[in-house]
């Protein structure tokens, strides 16, 4: 099951967090929110607690 991890406030900053994500080796999708142009970044649900971790480090 796929499972949002962060939404984005545009395409560019989605697809920087899902390049970055890929490079350490995780399944990522993103998709067109439902809400004004936000992007959302989903992973499965198995990778969710060290995606969290790498995502901490690729936003600070």
């Amino acid at each position: 099951m796929w499972t949002v991890i962060y939404i984005a406030p545009s395409a560019r900053i989605a697809e920087r967090i899902q390049e970055r994500l890929t490079d350490e080796g995780f399944l990522v999708k993103v998709r067109e929110g439902k809400v004004s142009k936000q992007y959302e970044i989903l992973v499965p649900e198995s990778e969710l607690n060290e995606v969290r971790d790498v995502l901490g480090t690729i936003l600070h």
